[in-house]
């Protein structure tokens, strides 16, 4: 399935389209130092690179960068095709990240906690909203998802629990942060993204010309 938009409406949308990426791509980064300096638990790939940054010494941000990438090199073999969007998702988030952490002081009372932990979890909703709104790929991990699912044909909630499991199962042990912020991120993220995409989705008219792929409408 494909949406169809004029050629000319295309041309004209992508100045906002890659505004729209590159704000939220820097938001998503400053909403996950959010959650890591509320230290009441953090997303599960998250955890794994806080658990790989205390045990290389290497910034988190900059973990975050190298783990995108690998994730993104692991589309080749199931023939996944990244967008644009794909690969700045992978190189920017990290460093946003990192300004975020370096800026953003960590409480120690458990109410401040929990409402900066809300608050970058809400910030995080609305970012992915704007960055897959864009409709210029999705992020390494949500392509590698979608990429097994399509390749075998497994269903996709299963290949989510199972990767996401592995990857907070090695990031706990490694020292990442699990807490009910963890539990709270799996819970709450799908349906506060299902509420900011609609809104935040950079919209064309149907009209035949070109095919953008339905693909980069959703994550």
């Amino acid at each position: 399935m494909v949406s169809v938009v004029p050629t000319s409406r295309v041309s004209r949308r992508l100045p906002l389209r890659y505004t729209t990426l590159l704000i939220g791509l820097f938001l998503y980064g400053i909403a996950i130092a959010m959650m890591v300096q509320a230290a009441i638990g953090i997303a599960p790939w998250d955890v794994l690179s806080q658990g790989i940054s205390i045990h290389t010494g290497i910034a988190f941000g900059w973990v975050t960068n190298l783990v995108g990438v690998v994730v993104l090199l692991l589309w080749i073999p199931i023939r996944q095709k990244p967008g644009i969007g794909t690969v700045l998702n992978a190189l920017l988030i990290g460093p946003s990240a990192q300004l975020g952490l370096g800026i953003i002081p960590s409480p120690t009372v458990l109410w401040e906690q929990i409402l900066l932990f809300a608050g970058g979890l809400l910030l995080l909703a609305f970012a992915t909203g704007l960055y897959l709104g864009a409709r210029l790929g999705p992020g390494p991990r949500d392509g590698l998802m979608t990429g097994i699912h399509n390749r075998w044909g497994w269903k996709i909630w299963i290949v989510r629990a199972s990767i996401e499991l592995t990857v907070l199962a090695i990031g706990w042990l490694l020292g990442g942060n699990v807490g009910f912020g963890t539990l709270a991120f799996a819970l709450l993220v799908g349906p506060l993204v299902h509420i900011a995409m609609p809104l935040l989705v950079v919209k064309d008219r149907r009209h035949p010309a070109v095919a953008v792929p339905e693909s980069t409408l959703v994550e």
